[in-house]
């Protein structure tokens, strides 16, 4: 019975260390993608130099201009 044991605990033990492997990989490779996509893109910023607060709120009014803007294609009074 001590054979089986040890060889479950050493299958168990592998399987740990190439989780460990693959998850640091996992994590490196995203840092690379994080970091590839802070390089291209640069600070986050759109017309007027906003940040993020004011695009949420430019993005907003933009999509409340498309509403109005399809409703009076459409034919519908605000």
């Amino acid at each position: 019975m001590s054979v089986e044991l040890l060889i479950a605990a050493c299958s168990l033990l592998g399987l740990m260390i190439l989780a460990a492997a693959a998850l640091k990989g996992w994590q490196g490779w995203l840092e690379l993608k994080e970091r590839e996509l802070s390089l291209r893109n640069g600070p986050i910023e759109i017309e007027g130099g906003a940040r993020e607060g004011a695009a949420r709120i430019e993005i907003s009014d933009l999509k409340e201009r498309i509403r109005k803007l399809e409703a009076i294609a459409s034919g519908v009074d605000l």
